[in-house]
Order: C-alpha cells, then sequence, then structure tokens
C-alpha cells in the first residue's frame, strides 16, 4: 500500500527549498562561482569581494582602472552570468 505522502526525492528537495526560500541563496551563489568563467581569471583575481542581494550582484574590485572598464561591459556581464546560470538571478551588478 502506497502512503499518500510519499513523493520523489527530487520533488521533496524543490519543496523544501521553496519553504524555507533557500533557492534564491544557492542560485546567488551559483552566480558567484560563475564570477571567475565570465570575467577571467586576472579580473576575479583582482575581486575582494562578491555577494548578492535583491537580484544584484556587488562586486569590491581593488583595482581603480579595471572597475573602470568592468563598468563599460556590466550589462554584458550581467547576461553571461545569468546564461551560464540558466535563468535570471541577477538584474544589475554594482562595482565597487
Amino acid at each position: 500500500m502506497s502512503d499518500p505522502n510519499q513523493q520523489p526525492l527530487g520533488n521533496a528537495i524543490e519543496e523544501f527549498l521553496r519553504t524555507y526560500h533557500l533557492q534564491e541563496k544557492i542560485d546567488g551563489i551559483r552566480v558567484i562561482q560563475a564570477w571567475e568563467q565570465v570575467v577571467g581569471r586576472m579580473i576575479a583575481n583582482h575581486t575582494t569581494d562578491l555577494y548578492v542581494q535583491k537580484k544584484t550582484l556587488f562586486a569590491y574590485i581593488d583595482s581603480p582602472a579595471i572597475r573602470q572598464e568592468l563598468n563599460y561591459a556590466r550589462s554584458q556581464i550581467v547576461q553571461n552570468l545569468n546564461k551560464i546560470v540558466g535563468k535570471e538571478v541577477i538584474q544589475e551588478l554594482v562595482l565597487r
């Protein structure tokens, strides 16, 4: 006899993540992990901190020259990060 509370493990995990609002945090972590792949190792080495808050990625860059160059490519970086993650996780990039 089948228990009516049984469900596939994947569905249970998705429900758990949705219930406790963890999926957004996991997606933010995936964006941060994709940073080096999108901007390259040299820029990643000059990145001192990354975090996602309210669909905005904040990136702290220790070089004013690199930060200025990245400003010109902000929309492309956002687009590439979302593409790697597979959905729109961030809408804006703030460089500091």
